[in-house]
């Protein structure tokens, strides 16, 4: 009765999601298969078509993870959704003729292990099977022998899942996924003893993965926003599994749960999507927040959730549960910028509004198979449109494609003569790996500084490190800082959103050069000031989501330096149709003390002037005040590494952010 309930209330809300659910299940019943919805971790824009026979081995093209998603089943819920909007027994009928032809034809053995037993699709369906039995439970189509069927297999599933138990599964994803669908498992099979023992198993796995897969900041150490979510839904669907039947959980993993939540909050784009970090696509984050608001009944989660809750939401905590979340009153978060330290992800935002800038700068580990060679690597969003972005991951199956996508020439960052920083294996593994180090981050109300380097040139005698300093609400200055002992060429990258125009153009009356970057609303002028260096429009490529690539264009710089080289940037955001004037220039920094000029290598500035408001900003590479001594630039004086000068404010002191 509460599965039609929910059924009735999408009926009158959303017509239209209703319409396209049942066409789904429609093509289901007829054996045809598109996976192109938010549900689907591996898409694909094109139906397959299976006839009469399902070829449960099938494998189209190249790529194996379509036998692998085709055999998690994920669509017998859309069946089961579409017999409960109906009543009509034809999705029930079809539910049972797939489930039981997949169970005949597909007997537990060694070679099936590879493709539609993979140990990860056991785990998936312990999920996917006992939801959607839920949905078809009162149809008559699920007859006893159907039920014996169903729950001999999950018996199957359960030992199988159990036996497979290894220490590579207490940190990976598998074995949150795995032993979530164990758990669902021992919940649907709670009238048999041996429940009992998979409910222990999957309990003491996943304590075991909530002390060592999740950073204390609330990341999944895999560094990919997309995975970070699939380990949050299995984690959070267990607390509430648990709630429902009164079963008592370690507090590690209630605990984990609130902090991967909170991650979530933390790092979701201004329009609710995260970043496309490491193999993650362009994708709303907003239910796992909803879901997450409704398991602690937490106003400061919904905030970056919906005010409604979603679909799938609604299905899995049914009317009750809705009425209780419409009930809760949603809290804006006190804080804006954060820092998740311990994964090296740092968030600089102007605001929670939907049109608020947000700056994302990563200096973290690599996150193994599913991160990618994206040390320094900066996203930008202004106005709630994406500026800067990640190119994307586009496929699993390794070749020049999961290399393109994987490598440091893809992200916001910067390379050393022509080399990678991390070298990638294979798909999944890596030959060569670089430490983060340097991490630093401040926050305040006027400006904010973040900075990390990292050891991944040390090879080639280079030190790399990167200082972002964030003039609130829409100026920042990008400083590269590149040590060494001999001459190099060094390269970095800005990737923007295809979705709007990008302008390449010199300077006048200096070496420099200027991108104008205008979407819908945002507009971002990009300033590059050092000497020497050569900016060029690239052809490049972006993916949104897997199996699909679009055109893309680059703006790549190039320098070189013997000792030390640095590269200046700034940015200046707004409303295209109300953007200041904007002037940019580098200005020396001097001694105060000495009143002598400080070479490059030692120390730099730039003055940025905002209709006619002038700031300061001094960056130094090195400790130059020796002895007692002050920079002074443009006739500001001030002492440390990095300070910012409000010249309206004070040209004494300023404001320090690295000492």
């Amino acid at each position: 009765m509460e599965k039609r309930q929910v059924a009735e209330y999408w009926k009158k809300r959303d017509p239209k999601k209703v319409a396209e659910i049942i066409a789904y299940a429609d093509m289901f019943c007829k054996h045809e298969f598109l996976f192109n919805t938010e549900n689907d971790l591996e898409q694909l824009d094109e139906p397959i078509i299976y006839g009469k026979k399902i070829d449960w081995e099938y494998k189209p093209g190249d790529d194996q993870e379509y036998i692998y998603q085709f055999n998690r089943h994920r669509y017998f819920i859309t069946l089961g959704q579409a017999y409960q909007l109906t009543g009509d027994e034809k999705y029930a009928e079809s539910y049972v003729d797939m489930l039981t032809d997949w169970i005949r034809e597909n007997p537990l053995c060694e070679e099936k292990k590879n493709t539609s037993w993979r140990i990860l699709e056991a785990g998936f369906r312990g999920e996917y099977w006992t939801k959607a039995f839920d949905y078809f439970r009162d149809s008559k189509a699920v007859t006893s022998e159907v039920v014996a069927m169903y729950e001999n297999c999950l018996h199957e599933h359960a030992k199988y899942l159990m036996s497979m138990h290894s220490p590579y599964r207490m940190i990976s994803n598998w074995g949150v996924i795995e032993n979530h669908g164990l758990f669902c498992i021992a919940i649907a099979l709670l009238k048999y003893p041996e429940a009992d023992m998979y409910l222990k198993a999957a309990i003491e796995h996943l304590e075991i993965l909530s002390r060592m897969a999740i950073m204390p900041d609330g990341v999944e150490w895999e560094q990919s926003p997309m995975y970070h979510n699939e380990v949050l839904k299995c984690f959070m669907e267990v607390v509430m599994l648990a709630k429902e039947h009164e079963i008592s959980l370690p507090e590690t993993i209630v605990d984990c749960v609130k902090r991967m939540a909170w991650a979530d909050l933390i790092w979701q784009k201004p329009n609710h999507y995260e970043f496309m970090m490491g193999d993650s696509d362009d994708f709303d984050i907003s239910p796992f927040l909803t879901r997450a608001a409704y398991c602690f009944m937490d106003g400061t989660l919904k905030y970056g959730a919906r005010p409604e809750p979603d679909y799938e939401t609604s299905w899995e905590i049914g009317m009750e549960g809705v009425e209780r979340y419409l009930a809760l009153e949603a809290k804006k978060p006190k804080f804006t910028s954060k820092a998740l330290e311990e994964s090296g992800n740092f968030y600089l935002r102007s605001g929670w509004e939907e049109d608020a800038n947000l700056l994302h700068f990563h200096c973290g580990t690599l996150g193994a198979g599913h991160g990618h060679s994206d040390k320094l690597h900066v996203d930008l969003v202004v106005k709630g449109e994406d500026v800067l972005m990640d190119g994307g991951r586009y496929t699993y199956v390794y070749g020049e494609k999961r290399r393109e996508y994987k490598d440091p020439t893809m992200h916001n960052t910067i390379t050393v003569d022509g080399e990678f920083f991390t070298i990638c294996k294979d798909s999944w593994e890596c030959m060569k790996l670089s430490q983060p180090v340097n991490q630093r981050f401040v926050a305040g109300e006027k400006y904010e500084f973040v900075q990390g380097g990292h050891l991944g040139y040390m090879d080639r005698g280079v030190f790399v490190n990167r200082k972002i300093v964030y003039l609130r609400p829409n100026v920042y200055v990008i400083v590269d800082e590149c040590y060494a002992d001999d001459k190099h060429n060094y390269e970095s990258y800005f990737h923007f959103n295809n979705q709007g125009s990008l302008a390449l153009e010199k300077l006048p009356g200096t070496s420099g050069s200027k991108v104008i970057y205008e979407g819908n609303r945002a507009q971002a002028q990009f300033f590059f000031l050092s000497e020497g260096v050569k900016a060029e429009k690239i052809a490049t490529h972006i993916a949104r989501k897997y199996n699909h690539e679009e055109d893309n264009e680059t703006i790549k710089l190039s320098w070189n330096g013997d000792d030390f080289a640095s590269n200046l940037t700034v940015i200046v955001t707004g409303d295209k149709t109300e953007m200041p004037q904007v002037s940019c220039e580098k200005i020396p920094v001097k001694s105060c003390l000495k009143q002598i000029t400080y070479p490059n290598s030692m120390a730099e500035a730039v003055k940025v002037t905002l209709d006619g408001k002038e700031y300061v900003i001094i960056v130094c590479h090195q400790e130059v005040n020796s002895p007692t001594d002050l920079v002074e630039a443009d006739g500001c004086l001030g002492f440390g590494n990095v300070i910012v000068f409000d010249k309206e404010e004070a040209t004494n002191v300023g404001h320090t952010l690295l000492w």
